[in-house]
């Protein structure tokens, strides 16, 4: 049941319009598919550098579309991998990892493709337009970051390293997944699930009476927010900062393998390595960057955690721990501000956010969202054509819920990028996938308003990979958009989502249909900064944390040292002996954020400038949304971030728009 392959056209859009359809068969076909994509591109390949005629329509043009078609059929599989995890997933996309791995290092390690790509620029980068310029100096320094020019026993080693790293990020995201779903916490006594919400109790509450509170994040994060029992807490909280106990000696490993590939590139460290491709230009000024931020921020967390504490102790806790922040937290905020943001949940009932964003998003950015059918991998996933009036430009997926066979966490995944074949249009298509709480029977998937900001966060990516108008895969969408300016489209997606008259457009009652009341959609956005300088510094936490570990090869009790060293110098609230937080740290171990974890920061201060300037001029300011379509979205990657921010608001970022929107500033 699992997929068909190859493009259909829509009925209602002109042949010339192609979207591929999501396969339906079996997962071994899929993985021969990818195979024969492999053996179709080194004969696209042998045929480019045979050519006499050499040129970017003659030599690149051909590669790079072979290249998205390899693409978009592993990505078929990769994403099963993630979403209906398997012992067959596993089995199948371990099986053609290493290939697809020593194809790509062999492609970027071909000195006569290179000789051919440096030659094509400088003859032709004079008159190519911008995007097929990127397009070459982005492929140019790839090939350098390859090895090419290295001699060939470091050539060879390179390879090597590239085939044991891609397996280890593997392992390390398997086992969490693993560890994750062997933990169950079977509670009997009504007396220790008395403080969770009802429409909670319903959704893990078994038929014998009793409850399961379990590893994925909703199920966790509710325990750990409203479980009336203290040891609970911990025994919950104990089981998953030491998931995946395996995973200490393979990030060693993973470390060790990155310091050598870097050096022998001829980088001093990872980090140097990792830079190369991003906005900022050092280790040393991306740790200044940070430490800046914690210098501002943590005087204001101290007072946060005291004031913590101290209220704590009027619950009776008086040796307050890292598992009782979220309970104690919710507690201080209904103090604080006489708010229960349990009272909001019923009025972001799941679907009514997606359509209600969807309007939203309307209005913002003119854009419009219409269901439509397309084969699934789950029954829950929903599919969508994105379109600009009539025309449709995308296509979206929605796989939202949580369940036992999906990774944890959020993400948006690109499948197909905009392109031009033989004359006709592909159109981009992305899946956006999340963890909210699973729907039942007489049981709505009720969101919490963090979930609603994910949401807009990862809506934030999608748009920036649908709205593409580039026709040259590389640089179209998010491809080619430099890793530390990747996140802003996201996160200034997700500043709206406090504000009320966004709120407006989808908080309602999922009985009665009335709206959320202003007063307490006011109060959403008044709590928006509540303990927000200690959210800050843990973040400068774990991006000082990454960028250290990656300055030379570290032993696992070394890394732990430094984790250690990290906290004392930014954090206020340190964890017990036993947190393996670095075991579960899959995105700097397993999804690309290696020595570049402090992007979220770093994009974060462009994304609250651009929010703040429509704020200034009112939400749904045309002039700027436009802007922001045309220079932002719709570019992608074919130009510098910094280049297309300027040119979206006329000026350079302003540094206070960060401060200020942590209320750091005053």
């Amino acid at each position: 049941m699992l997929f068909h392959s190859g493009r259909e056209s829509l009925e209602s859009m002109s042949s010339l319009i192609l979207f591929r359809e999501f396969p339906q068969i079996a997962l071994s076909a899929q993985k021969e598919k990818v195979r024969e994509k492999i053996q179709n591109t080194k004969k696209v390949l042998e045929e480019v550098l045979q050519k006499k005629d050499v040129n970017y329509e003659s030599v690149i043009r051909p590669l790079n579309d072979s290249m998205e078609e390899l693409q978009e059929e592993f990505t078929v599989l990769s994403h099963l991998n993630s979403v209906k995890n398997s012992e067959e997933t596993q089995k199948q996309y371990t099986e053609i990892l290493p290939e697809i791995t020593e194809f790509h290092t062999e492609l970027g390690q071909n000195e006569e493709l290179f000789k051919l790509y440096s030659q094509i620029y400088e003859k032709e980068k004079s008159y190519l337009d911008r995007p097929k310029n990127k397009v070459l100096e982005d492929a140019i320094l790839q090939f350098k970051l390859g090895g090419v020019g290295l001699p060939d026993d470091k050539k060879s080693r390179l390879q090597e390293i590239q085939l044991k790293l891609s397996d280890l990020s593997n392992q390390f995201s398997q086992n969490l997944l693993d560890s994750t779903n062997s933990f169950e916490m079977k509670i009997e006594s009504e007396e220790d699930v008395k403080e969770i919400p009802e429409s909670d109790k319903a959704l893990y509450k078994n038929e014998d009476g009793t409850y399961t509170f379990t590893l994925q994040f909703p199920s966790y994060n509710c325990y750990m927010t409203y479980g009336s029992n203290r040891s609970k807490r911990e025994e919950l909280y104990k089981a998953y900062v030491t998931r995946a106990s395996g995973n200490g000696k393979i990030l060693e490993e993973i470390l060790a393998l990155r310091d050598e590939s870097a050096k022998l590139l001829g980088y001093k460290n990872y980090a140097e390595s990792s830079l190369a491709t991003k906005v900022a230009d050092s280790p040393e000024q991306v740790l200044d960057f940070l430490q800046k931020i914690g210098k501002l921020a943590r005087p204001v967390a101290e007072k946060e955690i005291s004031e913590l504490k101290k209220f704590a102790g009027t619950l009776g806790i008086s040796d307050f721990q890292a598992f009782d922040s979220a309970y104690v937290s919710e507690k201080l905020k209904k103090k604080d501000y006489d708010f229960d943001e349990e009272l909001t949940r019923p009025y972001f009932e799941k679907n009514t956010v997606v359509k209600g964003t969807f309007s939203f998003l309307e209005k913002l950015l003119g854009l419009k969202f219409e269901k439509t059918e397309a084969p699934i991998w789950d029954p829950k996933t929903e599919v969508y054509h994105v379109k600009n009036g009539s025309e449709i430009i995308a296509r979206l997926y929605l796989d939202l819920e949580a369940r036992k066979d999906k990774q944890g966490g959020a993400w948006m995944n690109h499948w197909e990028t905009r392109n031009k074949l033989s004359g006709k249009t592909i159109l981009p298509s992305a899946f956006v996938v999340c963890n909210f709480p699973p729907s039942k029977d007489g049981a709505p998937s009720l969101l919490n308003h963090s979930d609603v900001v994910t949401f807009f966060h990862e809506m934030g990516h999608a748009l920036h990979h649908l709205c593409a108008k580039i026709e040259e895969p590389p640089v179209s969408g998010i491809n080619g958009v430099e890793w530390d300016a990747v996140e802003f489209p996201s996160q200034f997606l997700e500043n709206f989502a406090y504000e009320p008259e966004v709120l407006d457009f989808f908080a309602f009652h999922y009985e009665t249909g009335k709206p959320i009341p202003k007063e307490l959609a006011q109060k959403l956005k008044d709590t928006k900064n509540f303990l927000a300088a200690m959210g800050v510094v843990r973040q400068l936490e774990f991006g000082i944390f990454d960028i250290r570990i990656h300055l030379q090869k570290y032993s696992e009790a070394e890394v732990q040292n430094i984790l250690d060293t990290v906290r004392k110098e930014v954090s206020v609230l340190f964890p017990p002996g036993y947190n393996k937080f670095q075991n579960g740290f899959g995105h700097i171990f397993s999804g690309g954020y290696a020595a570049g974890y402090y992007s979220y920061k770093w994009a974060e201060l462009l994304a609250a400038d651009a929010f703040f300037a429509f704020r200034s001029k009112g939400i749904f300011d045309e002039d700027l949304a436009v802007k922001y379509r045309t220079e932002v979205l719709e570019k992608g990657g074919s130009e510098n971030a910094m280049v297309l921010f300027k040119r979206f608001l006329g000026r350079d970022p302003e540094p206070d728009a960060l401060l200020k929107l942590y209320d750091l500033v005053a």
